[in-house]
């Protein structure tokens, strides 16, 4: 078991070089914020327009299908799944649905302008039913255990179409920006910042630290798994109070090594000079806006016009 290949969420693609991994860092995250907040106060079909625009850009951008479908499949099949869930259970409506005026209400006003012997062969051969001014229906299937409503399959396009945005727009901008470019691009953004005395060096230095620490995390969850496995441990032999015990253990030294790894990095930051992020300058990514830059901001201006004009909620 890899969960550095099988789980690559948040991890840098470094081969191949995709005109993803040209654009500026700081354009990149612009973008990121738009497929972040694009989906507030927005109808379902701009929702799934989202989606399929990430999914577009995916495969535009030409990244190996080796690196995507797991995190893309694994996403849509569990948002698709929400979207059933959803669709299925009740909507939180407890409200019996009846039509707005009685069936035989226009039956009776007839009746009531005809003479006597002519309202009861009416009333012996048939009722007049009111016709329903429009095709809208609430309840777009009802077949006992199962009722679907608009309004159960419009929460279902929200909650899933926004946890896929959420989720996948974030690990796409993590697959195709490296580590150094985040946090440069976070420093350059901030930098207005510095007048209000904030550290923003010290927050882009952390962020930095943070994105590099992740995958040692991975490494030695993968490393205590494979030493549990190795040992060929009987769990039902073991009862449920002693694998919790197990568990517990595993977790503990989880903790202890990860905290080991932290202060390496401390150690080996110390050893090299390192006294604070304002007198020890490191350069991490030298940040330049290009013509490929420009082109991306003249998209993003035209996707928040479309937005605004069409992509509000109805």
């Amino acid at each position: 078991m890899d969960l550095l290949r099988s789980l690559p969420i948040g991890l840098y693609l470094e081969q191949p070089i995709t005109w993803l991994h040209r654009l500026d860092a700081r354009v990149k995250l612009v973008w990121l914020m738009s497929f972040l907040v694009a989906p507030l106060l927005a109808h379902p079909v701009w929702r799934l327009v989202l989606v399929g625009l990430l999914i577009l850009i995916t495969l535009l951008a030409r990244i190996p299908l080796r690196v995507w479908k797991r995190q893309m499949g694994w996403l849509l099949m569990f948002c698709g799944l929400l979207f059933v869930v959803s669709c299925i259970m009740p909507d939180g409506l407890a409200v019996d649905h009846q039509p707005r005026l009685p069936e035989q209400e226009l039956t009776f006003d007839l009746l009531a302008n005809k003479p006597e012997q002519q309202q009861t062969n009416q009333a012996s051969n048939s009722s007049l039913t009111l016709p329903q001014p429009t095709s809208y229906r609430y309840v777009l299937f009802d077949q006992w255990p199962l009722e679907i409503t608009r309004y159960s399959v419009d929460l279902g396009i929200r909650t899933s179409t926004l946890l896929f945005t959420l989720v996948y727009s974030t690990n796409l901008y993590l697959l195709t920006t490296a580590s150094e470019e985040i946090a440069m691009a976070l420093e350059s953004l901030m930098e207005p910042l510095r007048g209000l005395k904030l550290p923003v060096t010290e927050i882009a230095l952390t962020l930095t630290l943070s994105l590099r620490f992740f995958p040692l995390v991975l490494e030695e969850i993968q490393n205590l798994i494979r030493s549990v496995r190795t040992r060929a441990i009987n769990w039902k032999k073991l009862g449920l109070k002693r694998t919790i015990q197990v568990w517990l253990t595993i977790a503990e030294r989880l903790l202890q090594n990860l905290l080991l790894r932290a202060e390496q990095i401390s150690s080996a930051m110390q050893v090299r000079g390192f006294t604070s992020p304002n007198q020890h300058r490191v350069e991490w990514h030298q940040l330049r806006f290009k013509r490929r830059d420009s082109i991306a901001l003249v998209g993003l201006t035209l996707f928040w016009g479309v937005r605004l004009i069409w992509g509000g909620e109805l």
